[in-house]
């Protein structure tokens, strides 16, 4: 029993390569199960007992690239120990590991500008949430998070943004963008965003109400604050 269930991971381990292979040399919107197949030297029924569809295959080689590179930036984001040297690794781990593996790489961004059917991406989405859970608590734990409504929304947007587009720019357009310059500035713009995400600081209070207050224009361009009006 145990090396039947061995038999089918390596198949489908073999299909997944192929299909990575496949989408390397093709492009993702070029490449049908049936390259998948013969890259593979598989036969349709073997295929098929893996993977009800094409989608089904592109979904399971997503799923196989963010646990690789999850796990990849998990093991150096909780190694840090200040928000900002977490961030810092965040980013310089994201980096390296696209530089490191660009056929992965490429076909991540590729098959996420595609419109997965619900159900793939429902459940794409849960194992995403579910791998990147460790990475989420300890930048939680270290402060990153303080006062945002959506970690998801800081880590993917404003952490990652700028890092996930010039990623799309230096795989899909060779020489778009300086990869040393990627390294050496995209941490950096990563920790600077820290601040949109920090608690905004108690409004003044204004008189004996205690009033909001809000900035009005002065000559020369300098800004007071008077008393907002309720």
């Amino acid at each position: 029993m145990a090396v039947a269930r061995q038999s089918g991971v390596a198949r489908r381990e073999a299909l997944l390569d192929a299909a990575l292979r496949c989408f390397e040399q093709r492009g993702l919107l070029r490449t049908g199960i049936e390259d998948v197949r013969k890259e593979a030297g598989a036969s349709p029924s073997s295929v098929y007992h893996l993977f009800e569809d094409f989608p089904a295959l592109v979904a399971a080689l997503l799923g196989r690239t963010f646990e690789r590179l999850i796990g990849y930036v998990t093991a150096r984001v909780l190694a840090a120990r200040t928000g900002r040297t977490a961030v810092r690794a965040l980013v310089e781990a994201h980096l390296t590991w696209v530089f490191e593996h660009e056929a992965e790489a490429r076909f991540m961004y590729q098959a996420l500008a595609l419109e997965l059917d619900g159900h793939h991406r429902a459940a794409l989405r849960d194992e995403k949430a579910r791998l990147k859970a460790e990475v989420t608590a300890h930048l939680t734990e270290l402060g990153v998070f303080s006062g945002a409504r959506s970690s998801e929304v800081v880590l993917d947007v404003v952490l990652l943004g700028p890092a996930h587009q010039a990623c799309r720019l230096y795989l899909s357009a060779p020489g778009a963008v300086d990869p040393a310059w990627m390294k050496a500035t995209l941490p950096d713009l990563a920790c600077g965003a820290l601040a949109t995400v920090e608690p905004a600081a108690p409004a003044a209070r204004a008189g004996k109400g205690g009033g909001a207050v809000e900035p009005v224009q002065r000559e020369g361009g300098r800004r007071k604050s008077k008393p907002a009006r309720g």
